[in-house]
């Protein structure tokens, strides 16, 4: 009878190695980090907050921590990764010494919380300048989604309340910038609110929107170049007059709640108005159509604003609501762009969806729990959470390519972060040496080598 050794080869472990570096692919954000100028900008930020003969910059403690949340840490305590690791992360501060920091910026209130975005706002635009072609304003218009976020709260942590959906935690409103197909998408701001805040309140729709256009260069501050896009949350008279007041003026595409009025105005649409929706390839999509609205729907709404809807089949064990009609699933949204056909400005509106998945990635990325009691001090994680995505961003749109560049967090740290490697001096410079035999180290020497030839910050 063969005697069976296992699935798994058998090793003997023990501590004693030299020049092992762990999460070695964090070497990227490192660089990014460097290349962008964020650490300079968050340390002149920061520098009202810093110590007389503090060892520790502060605004290297926050970085630190929101690398940590980008390599998958969900803790302050868990910056002990980078501690661990100076040859990579430099000198990090104690635990006692993070938290008091946190602690600081939180009694700083609204002035800590400017002078990151401040810095988040400049480097943001240095690291549009250096991606050139790759940056999502390339095409002359920025997409902005707005869409909220149910974070759970398994205690009694300040302005945790019961949620809509009967659970328990903060409903903070999120703003992102969409990168396209070709890319992810990064934050610009967040409204950290009670988890009983409503959906569609305008006043919060306004908040997050004043607190997003700073974050953009400042030819898009206002202006048709930049789209607002929102679910029907958004659909509130008070955010689009908000949205096309004077000087301002900006693009939107909201989703609009079907009311009876929509709906008897969808009954009267005739059949040959009705045009095919599309898909993003140009080709027809199947089941879909879409019709413009007119008429006393439009009356008391912004000057200019277009009402388009769409029916589709359902899909498969959907169940139809009281608004649909004819058997056919019916949504619909508000817009301002003119000259663009129906069928496409349908298309952009549905691509909005986008924003799920960087909701998904910013629960990946700190934001399934908010880790500390107080508001004050919860905002500043959210503002940490926001810089780990910031870098999660960047970090591919300068220096991945093709596929790769819309790889989520999770498989980011899988497969480029947790590789592991070698750090060696010799020549008086210092050298990481990844694995040989990781797949994905081809791809990890690469995007290094591509940062590399971007120009330092000025």
């Amino acid at each position: 009878m063969k005697k069976r050794s296992g699935s798994y080869p058998r090793v003997q472990v023990q501590g004693g190695g030299r020049g092992v570096v762990s999460q070695a692919g964090g070497v990227l954000l490192v660089e990014t980090v460097r290349r962008t100028g964020l650490d300079t900008a968050l340390s002149v930020a920061l520098e009202p907050w810093r110590k007389p003969r503090a060892v520790h910059d502060p605004g290297k403690i926050l970085l630190d921590l929101a690398l940590t949340v980008a390599l998958g840490g969900d803790c302050l305590a868990d910056v002990a990764m980078l501690r661990a690791e100076p040859g990579v992360f430099g000198a990090v501060a104690s635990d006692p010494t993070v938290s008091r920091l946190v602690d600081t910026l939180a009694l700083a209130g609204p002035r800590a919380l400017t002078a990151i975005r401040r810095a988040r706002a400049e480097v943001r635009e240095r690291a549009w300048t250096l991606a050139g072609d790759a940056a999502p304003n390339a095409g002359g218009e920025v997409v902005v989604d707005i869409d909220g976020v149910l974070v759970l709260a398994h205690s009694e942590k300040q302005d945790a309340t019961a949620t809509w959906k009967k659970t328990f935690g903060h409903h903070p409103l999120i703003a992102f910038v969409d990168h396209g197909r070709e890319g992810s998408g990064e934050p610009v701001a967040g409204l950290l609110r009670p988890g009983n805040a409503g959906s569609n309140t305008a006043s919060d729709h306004i908040t997050i929107a004043r607190k997003a256009l700073p974050q953009l260069p400042k030819q898009h501050w206002r202006g048709r170049r930049t789209l607002i896009r929102t679910d029907s949350a958004g659909g509130t008279h008070n955010f689009l007059n908000w949205l096309t007041a004077r000087g301002r003026w900006l693009s939107y595409s909201v989703g609009m709640v079907i009311t009876d009025a929509i709906h008897q105005a969808v009954l009267l649409v005739p059949a040959s108005a009705w045009t095919p929706a599309i898909e993003p390839d140009g080709n027809v999509r199947d089941g879909a159509w879409v019709a413009e609205l007119a008429g006393d729907v439009l009356k008391g709404w912004p000057k200019g604003m277009r009402l388009i809807v769409r029916k589709e089949r359902p899909h498969p064990g959907a169940q139809l609501r009281i608004t649909d009609a004819d058997g056919m699933r019916i949504t619909c949204f508000a817009t301002n762009t003119t000259s663009t056909p129906i069928a496409a400005l349908e298309l952009r509106h549905r691509q909005r969806a986008r924003a799920e998945d960087r909701i998904r990635a910013a629960r990946d990325t700190g934001l399934r729990n908010l880790p500390l009691h107080d508001t004050a001090q919860n905002r500043i994680c959210l503002e940490i959470v926001q810089l780990a995505q910031d870098l999660l961003a960047w970090m591919p749109m300068l220096a991945l390519t093709g596929e790769t560049r819309r790889w989520e967090p999770k498989r980011l740290r899988l497969r480029l972060f947790s590789a592991a490697g070698q750090l060696v001096t010799t020549g008086r410079r210092r050298w990481l040496r990844l694995a040989h035999h990781w797949p994905w180290t081809q791809i990890i020497t690469a995007a290094f080598e591509r940062l590399q030839t971007l120009p330092n910050p000025g």
